[in-house]
């Protein structure tokens, strides 16, 4: 339910320029903006949709001042434009609101980052194995837990993506997912670094949210996360329908799902807390926002989540996560589900923020050894992503550095769901 992939380099010597037919007008912040060049944004935009994207939307802030912008189509069949402001299942992102509720609980004593998870949850995970692993191991990735993705979709593993339509409407259990996820090969012991990446951390990490506080996970993140960051249109569902204005989302599962298929109506249950939440790419920076600013935890709460470990690649902390670009550090998560992937990150000083979504996923072909190939999408997206958040290098630096420098960009791409899929192309 995240994007994993990092992206090796840039290619090519400049944003590309062309313009989409159902490309949305940009809307600006406060007129004499000079920080935020609307018209770059817009083209670099257009280019991931003339990349093969069907549609793409965006946010981004400097301070004060903001743009949004879409290109492309929200339904492929009627030529249905993409808007800035539709909603769109965020997938991992949601663990970093999940992060914020237990810290917030670990702020008013009712759990502590390095007690075991088997003090307030004592027959979650049996024997000695519960007793070892710690809630900040569940945050951070280091528990050593396998990933219940295979289990809930077991066709995949074997080359099919049969289960995606089966379990479309199957309501299922956060125990359940938790028992799939330990039935899966361990990835390490307890606290070893690096870590592994593992959804079943983040429902482990919900069950223990609704343990303390003694309500619904998606009761609590609402009222003390999503409503205290003043977050409008994001929400954790109900039902396998998205509330408000939103793209269909294409799966083509690297051409198993041709032509690709829409999965915006799915019952989110099997993704909990790991990866259930919707929302717009607004709402995200004004999270992000609000989270890094101090409006969610407090101080020595943020030095905890910013504190990383190797992780699958990563700099990761407690439910987010570091990515270098050449203008400086930045903080944030990406999240991908069935047809929809976003990225958003963010300065630490919660200033210059970008939020990206799109409506196609896994399109890139898979090379003899089951690897994605580099799609130009992936080279148009990480473009847009320096763009949005380092617009004066990205202009300035040469092609040659631009290589050199840009070494880990998001690729939308993911993991938990690639593992075992292989390189052949058997028919749904």
């Amino acid at each position: 339910m995240r994007i994993a992939r990092l992206l090796g380099a840039i290619l090519g010597t400049t944003l590309l320029t062309t313009t989409a037919v159902l490309t949305q007008p940009a809307v600006a912040g406060p007129q004499g903006s000079t920080s935020l060049d609307g018209t770059a944004l817009h083209d670099a935009l257009d280019a991931v949709h003339e990349a093969g994207m069907y549609g793409v939307f965006s946010s981004v802030r400097d301070g004060g001042e903001w743009w949004t912008g879409a290109a492309g189509v929200a339904d492929v069949n009627t030529g249905r434009p993409v808007t800035p402001g539709m909603r769109q299942r965020v997938g991992s992102i949601s663990k970093t609101f999940t992060a914020v509720g237990l810290l917030q609980q670990a702020e008013r004593g009712r759990i502590r980052l390095d007690a075991p998870v088997s003090d307030y949850l004592p027959d979650l995970i049996p024997g000695e194995r519960g007793r070892r692993i710690t809630v900040r191991m569940l945050l951070n990735h280091t528990s050593g837990i396998g990933d219940y993705i295979a289990g809930a979709f077991p066709s995949l593993t074997r080359g099919s993506a049969a289960s995606l339509d089966e379990e479309r409407f199957r309501s299922v259990g956060p125990r359940e997912l938790v028992r799939l996820g330990l039935a899966a090969p361990a990835t390490g012991s307890p606290g070893s670094v690096p870590g592994t990446y593992s959804n079943t951390n983040y429902v482990i990490a919900g069950l223990l949210l609704e343990k303390v506080t003694g309500q619904k996970a998606a009761t609590y993140l609402t009222r003390h996360v999503i409503d205290r960051a003043g977050l409008r249109h994001t929400y954790l569902p109900r039902t396998p329908y998205i509330k408000g204005p939103h793209p269909r989302m294409y799966e083509s599962f690297y051409g198993l799902i041709d032509p690709p298929r829409d999965y915006s109506v799915y019952d989110m249950s099997w993704a909990y807390t790991a990866g259930s939440v919707v929302s717009t790419t607004d709402d995200l920076n004004r999270f992000y926002r609000a989270l890094l600013g101090g409006k969610l935890v407090g101080a020595a709460s943020l030095d905890e989540m910013t504190r990383t470990v190797p992780v699958s690649g990563m700099d990761y902390g407690l439910g987010i996560y570091a990515l270098d670009l050449p203008c400086g550090r930045f903080w944030g998560h990406d999240g991908a589900v069935f047809g929809a992937g976003t990225i958003a990150l963010s300065s630490r000083d919660g200033k210059r923020q970008m939020a990206v979504a799109q409506n196609l996923m896994k399109y890139q072909e898979l090379d003899e050894n089951g690897v994605p190939r580099v799609h130009p999408i992936d080279n148009a997206l990480g473009a847009y992503v320096v763009g949005a958040l380092c617009p004066a290098e990205a202009g300035a630096a040469s092609p040659e550095a631009r290589r050199e420098r840009l070494t880990r960009l998001p690729r939308i791409d993911d993991s938990p769901l690639t593992g075992g899929v292989p390189a052949g192309r058997p028919s749904v």
